[in-house]
């Protein structure tokens, strides 16, 4: 894995980024993102049942595979806003297609933010009218920045494989549990991959990435992943493709956790010995999820009895015994064996690091996941307290 400062952005990619007045707080809240050439596309979203407007227009873009780029707009998800927000997503995409001169179906528009409230369109407007294109150069840490929320810091990260380059952007830090996708998040490359490959691969690879972070078990109704590879670079290797694609998208899920909404602590959860990956993955989601285990974490309480009541509430997995189980805390085992002192102090030290490692042996077969998460403090009822107003 490449840091920003390390690796040139992809090749073929214009970026702008500006204020609109989404938000009246100054920062910058529409980023456009756009290959300068026809570009294959692979896109995940949410599968809430109030998926805003973004998200219908959005899938639709994405299946034909030829979406060449994205249109997002921070601090407003014009979500519950009937016809009349659709009709302004529409007309957005429109506008911005138009702009950079593609057709409208190669484009796809995401929104984060508040819930409930339509877009200030003639702010909108206003912006959109000012845009100058084309734009020079790619400047992927700024619109890392535009797209960000209640996000504490920009996430951006970088790779190369072969002649080809992997950029990937992302913001994300409360209502989050997966479905289909998480967040809002954006790679690009410059690899040449077919519109297939790249679906297939694009899906795993969020799968275990992705679809594997939970900060408050709420799944948000934007939630957007999508890739866009415009070939510039040239063919490369499947295999090391998808490996740097899974470095870059494991690096965006490490900072999503370890920054959701008041976070003190990075929680990562390892399941081994799970019938299947499913098995894993979901004893994985009951421990990261449990607000008794975040709590514990938090207080670096040396309490691994929440760990096993989280894996006990799968109850439906008929297969788990308590007596295969194992327990560790940063490779540190506490259950079934009790731990004695110099352990428990061990345990204590640990709990109370940056990073927090939890270990569970099932003792099934040999399936393994590994989930992302972070501690519940007092910060992140405060936020969300007074999230509105």
């Amino acid at each position: 894995m490449q840091q920003p400062s390390e690796v040139s952005w992809p090749q073929g990619f214009a970026i702008h980024t500006g204020h609109a007045g989404l938000q009246d707080d100054g920062r910058d809240d529409v980023a456009i993102l756009v290959s300068t050439v026809p570009a294959t596309c692979a896109a995940v979203f949410t599968r809430s049942r109030f998926a805003g407007a973004s998200i219908a227009l959005s899938r639709e873009a994405g299946r034909a595979g030829n979406a060449r780029g994205v249109v997002v707009l921070a601090r407003n998800a014009n979500v519950a806003t009937g016809a009349a927000g659709a009709a302004d997503a529409a007309e957005i995409r429109d506008r911005v297609a138009s702009i950079v001169g593609i057709p409208a179906g190669e484009l796809l528009i995401a929104s984060t933010g508040v819930i409930g409230r339509r877009y200030p369109m003639a702010a909108v407007r206003q912006h959109l009218d000012s845009v100058k294109w084309p734009v020079e150069g790619s400047d992927f840490a700024a619109a890392a920045r535009t797209i960000m929320t209640t996000d504490t810091h920009p996430k951006l990260h970088t790779a190369r494989v072969g002649e080809a380059r992997i950029v990937g952007i992302a913001k994300g830090v409360g209502m989050i549990e997966p479905d289909m996708a998480t967040m809002l998040a954006f790679v690009c490359t410059d690899a040449e991959i077919g519109p297939e490959q790249l679906d297939r691969t694009f899906r795993r690879v969020v799968d275990r990435t992705f679809n594997s972070v939970s900060i408050d078990t709420d799944t948000s109704t934007s939630d957007t992943a999508a890739i866009f590879a415009n070939g510039l670079a040239g063919p490369v290797d499947a295999e090391a493709f998808e490996e740097a694609l899974s470095q870059v998208c494991l690096a965006l899920v490490r900072d999503i956790a370890s920054d959701g909404e008041g976070a003190g602590r990075l929680i990562v959860v390892e399941v081994r010995g799970a019938r299947d990956d499913a098995q894993a993955r979901r004893v994985g989601k009951s421990i990261v999820n449990s607000p008794l285990v975040k709590t514990m974490v938090h207080g670096g309480d040396p309490n691994w009895g929440r760990v096993t009541m989280a894996i006990g509430k799968c109850q439906d997995d008929l297969d788990i015994d308590a007596d295969r189980v194992r327990i560790a805390f940063g490779g540190i085992e506490v259950y079934p064996d009790e731990p004695d002192g110099p352990v428990l102090a061990a345990m204590v030290s640990h709990l109370r690091s940056d990073e927090v490692r939890i270990g569970v042996e099932l003792g099934i077969a040999d399936a393994t996941w590994t989930v992302y998460g972070c501690d519940l403090t007092e910060d992140y009822v405060r936020l969300n307290s007074s999230y509105t107003t």
